[in-house]
């Protein structure tokens, strides 16, 4: 709580800073517009890349709630937002069009490592049963993972392919009752349970989240990734369904080309922005402990990873930050 009340201090004090005016020669930078997704990680890097902007580069930014669909109709239609600042670009089927178009500019994979998803146990199994790290160790243990998978709810993406891995590694025959969670909160609560009582698990999850952040958990071996077989174990009638790892998905910060040849120094910044999945699960993490908001949770990665945020900005930028975070 002390650490939590220190971010809070902290947040309510940077809010009220004056926006600091870029030095002489460097250029201005103006108004902007920057999405603020409805996921988690997403808002927590549209609040660091708000504060980065405002504080360190004087620009008078404002966050756009949305989604990537509607964003990037808003963008193919309205030339805005400038800044899409997490788009998964494995969901956005309209992405290389506008990118072809010169619509849109791809600056970084946000997320360095992609975001990761698939099924896991937790360590404290792994430390004891090394084996089931693997598929094959997975399926000869049924036992040792109290014979059940923790599979996604119905409507979602992960449960029509992890219905078709499990058809065809055949963990039903292998003696695995396959538990179909209604929700995302119990499917998190049962991992949650588990740890508690250092309890066997297995099953899907993904990364960055704060579940990954509080509860350590190894992503099992699955034998490699093949395009072909995962392609069909998206489809609920995939006519041949075969064992596939999940693949790590592309995490992109995109901005409209007006707003980088408007404002070079900024999307030069934007341009270095990455966060590990093992950086943004422990903020999570510590987001949803503290129960703190999303400008909270960027006081907290800004104070906790200077020596990775400095290198992002450029050196006019990042005195101006330091003074901010240090007075």
């Amino acid at each position: 709580m002390r650490h939590l009340f220190m971010a809070a201090a902290a947040a309510t004090a940077i809010a009220t800073v004056p926006t600091l005016a870029p030095a002489q020669g460097e250029g201005s930078c103006g108004e902007a517009t920057i999405t603020e997704m409805s996921w988690a990680s997403a808002s927590v890097v549209t609040a660091v890349a708000t504060f980065l902007m405002d504080q360190g580069y004087g620009c008078d930014v404002t966050k756009v709630p949305s989604s990537i669909t509607p964003a990037l109709a808003s963008v193919a239609e309205t030339g805005e937002p400038d800044i899409l600042t997490e788009l998964w670009v494995n969901s956005a089927p309209v992405y290389d069009r506008l990118v072809e178009e010169g619509k849109l500019e791809p600056l970084t994979r946000v997320l360095s490592d992609g975001s990761v998803q698939g099924w896991y146990v937790p360590d404290y199994l792994l430390e004891e049963h090394p084996e089931l790290g693997t598929l094959d160790g997975v399926l000869k243990n049924p036992d040792l993972l109290d014979n059940r998978f923790h599979n996604c709810p119905d409507g979602w993406d992960c449960r029509t392919v992890n219905d078709n891995i499990l058809a065809a590694a055949g963990f039903e025959d292998a003696g695995f009752e396959i538990f179909d969670h209604g929700s995302g909160e119990t499917l998190a609560s049962s991992i949650a349970s588990a740890h508690a009582d250092e309890a066997p698990w297995i099953g899907y999850y993904w990364s960055p989240t704060a579940i990954l952040g509080r509860y350590p958990m190894t992503r099992i071996d699955m034998g490699g990734f093949d395009a072909d077989a995962h392609a069909c174990n998206e489809t609920p009638d995939c006519a041949d369904p075969q064992v596939s790892a999940y693949p790590n998905a592309d995490v992109f910060t995109v901005v409209t080309d007006s707003f980088a040849e408007a404002e070079p120094e900024v999307t030069d910044m934007l341009r270095n922005m990455q966060f590990t999945n093992d950086q943004m699960n422990a903020v999570l993490a510590w987001k949803d402990e503290n129960t703190a908001s999303n400008e909270e949770a960027a006081v907290h990665f800004l104070t906790s990873y200077q020596d990775v945020w400095s290198d992002w900005l450029n050196d006019a930028a990042r005195e101006r930050l330091s003074n901010v975070l240090n007075q």
